[in-house]
This record gives C-alpha cells, structure tokens and sequence, in this order.
C-alpha cells in the first residue's frame, strides 16, 4: 500500500474511532477490505504518533476519550467570505517547515495563509527544542505574513502575537491568561502554548514571515511523559466541547487584524496590552544567554519588546535569552 493509501485509510480509521466507541478489528477489517493483521499495524502506526488507542483483546478497539478532527469544510465556514487559504495536513514534520518550504521552492503563497496539521512528527519551538506534537489532540498552526518594511519592523512580533491569540482566548473562554517573555502563553502557571516567529528576507526589503503557534487544546496522557515542564491545556479549564475548526478560522483573523494594525504602529500600542498579562511582572528572575547571565526585578517590556530588568536600582534592556524565575518582591 504506497503512502496517500495508507494516510488515507488511517484517516477512516480515526473517523471510525472518533466518537470514543468501541470497534472489533472484523468489523473495521470488513469497512476498510484489508485483513485484521493490517488493521493491527496501523492502529500501532497511530498509537506511535500519539493517538491514545486502547487495545482490548478480544473486542477491538476504542479512543482513550472521543476527538472531533479537523475539517477543511468546517473551518472555512467559519471564515469571513474574504478569508485567505487554509491548508490542512493530516501529517507533516512541521507547520512552519512546511511554509517556509513553499517560500524556498519560489510559491506564490497568499498573505495570512494558513496551514494547519492534525500532527507533526519534528514540530519546533524555540531554541530548537521538540514540540510534542501528538495526533488530533491540540492546535498546530503556521500563518505566512509579508512584512514590507523589512526585518527590522519584526522587532516585538512574538510577543504581539502571544498577546493576539491571549485576548482571543479571553474572550472566547473567558479565562485569565499570563504571558512569559518573550513567546510563551500560560495559564494557572502552567504552560498553554507557545509561539515560533521565522523571518526570510533582507533587514531593509520586504520579509518573509512565518507565524508558527502550537497551542494545547486535550493533551492525551500518554504524552505527558515526553513534555519537560509543567503545562496544561484548554480542556482542564474550558467546560464545553472546544471547537478546533472554529479556533483555526479565529485565530487566522485575529491575526490578519493584527498584523495589519502592527504594521502601521509597531510594538509600542502593544507595550502595556502585554505587561498587564506579564507572569512575572515585579519578581526577581534571570536573563541568561550562551556566555552570560544576568538577574534582577522583571519591570515589563519596552517600546521594542525589550525584557526591562531592573538591576540594583538601574533598568537595563535585554533582546534576547531564555528567562528563569528566582523569586519575588514587593513592588
């Protein structure tokens, strides 16, 4: 069975699988026409890139808990009529791979284009650390942007796109969310999500952007032993059923606004949008890099999108390195 075959029988199978019910092997072998032993080796394919499929011996099949996939249909009908291309992959190494690839190989791509995949196998944050990036369970998503003022206008950007998809949330779920500089969203101290900006281009030409955002929507538990740090996921906060077709169609238009409102005013209109959500606004923490470390009181961030650290009673501003909490203070 070459490849699109395969993808596309294990697409069937999860739909069969979707609703959280049992399924015996005969009768998912009998849908499908090929023998139970076949059936078997997919199951363990999907098991292996983080479906939470329960094998009972003897009776079949069935999800650890029901998952509504994504749906190309679905996702359009929640965009305005004027919303640029959504792209879905049912697998892929990365989102913001797969775009920059298509800027590589010379495609015309269409501003706040999207693509989005049920499952990466070499999904990335920052720093080139893995995202764990399990199948159906949570928001992977890239948007393409050119920014024609060049690189330098990119000056902020995560942070402003951390801030988007925050207030989108709020609003939606009516949740209170935390930022941690400089990409990442959090929620009751717990990790939500995290953002990976990409640029392409020249600092004084048109650039290219790539806007990836992971984001945890039902974290199966069988991937909880591959994530390093302590997170969460809307599904622990959020009551109702969430609507990933509806998130991808939000977020895409939240970010388009964005981006266009960004492009005339830069970071500054976003500066206090950001400190008021700030995690460890007023604590102690450290800034360190590959040759030095420095600690101080977190005072927010600056016009640029600069960590503000105040350092024996001096504010100093700092562009990068990867930030630690140490303690807190009055103030």
């Amino acid at each position: 069975m070459n490849k699109p075959q395969s993808l596309a029988l294990q697409r069937q199978l999860i739909q069969q699988l979707a609703s959280g019910e049992l399924r015996s092997g005969e009768w998912l072998a009998e849908q499908a026409g090929i023998s139970r032993a076949a059936i078997a080796r997919h199951i363990d394919q999907l098991q292996q890139i983080g479906l939470d499929i329960y094998s009972i011996k003897g009776k079949g099949y069935r999800l650890a808990q029901p998952i509504t996939l994504l749906d190309i249909n679905q996702m359009k009908a929640h965009q305005p009529s004027f919303g640029a291309e959504i792209l879905l992959q049912h697998l892929t190494d990365s989102t913001n791979t797969q775009l920059l690839k298509k800027l590589q190989d010379g495609q015309n791509i269409q501003r706040g284009a999207v693509i989005v995949a049920e499952a990466q196998t070499a999904g990335r944050g920052r720093r080139g650390n893995t995202w764990v990036s399990p199948f159906g369970s949570n928001l992977y998503f890239s948007m393409y942007w050119p920014l024609e003022q060049g690189i330098q206008a990119a000056m902020g950007l995560s942070l402003v796109v951390a801030v988007a998809v925050a207030e989108l949330l709020e609003r939606r779920y009516q949740l209170p969310l935390q930022l941690k500089w400089p990409n990442d969203i959090y929620l009751a101290g717990q990790k939500l999500g995290g953002i990976l900006v990409e640029l392409a281009g020249q600092s004084h030409a048109q650039c290219d952007v790539v806007i990836g955002l992971g984001l945890n929507v039902q974290m199966p538990s069988t991937a909880a032993s591959a994530i390093s740090q302590p997170f969460t996921d809307l599904a622990q906060h959020v009551s109702a059923p969430i609507d990933r077709n509806w998130l991808v169609a939000a977020l895409q238009q939240q970010l388009c606004d964005l981006m266009q409102h960004f492009e005339q005013t830069g970071f500054s209109a976003y500066v206090p949008r950001f400190n008021q959500r700030d995690m460890w606004h007023g604590q102690i923490v450290t800034i360190s890099s590959a040759t030095t470390q420095h600690s101080g009181i977190c005072r927010g961030v600056d016009q640029q999108g600069a960590l503000l650290l105040e350092e024996n009673g001096v504010i100093r501003s700092y562009y990068g390195g990867e930030l630690s909490l140490r303690g807190k203070v009055n103030g």
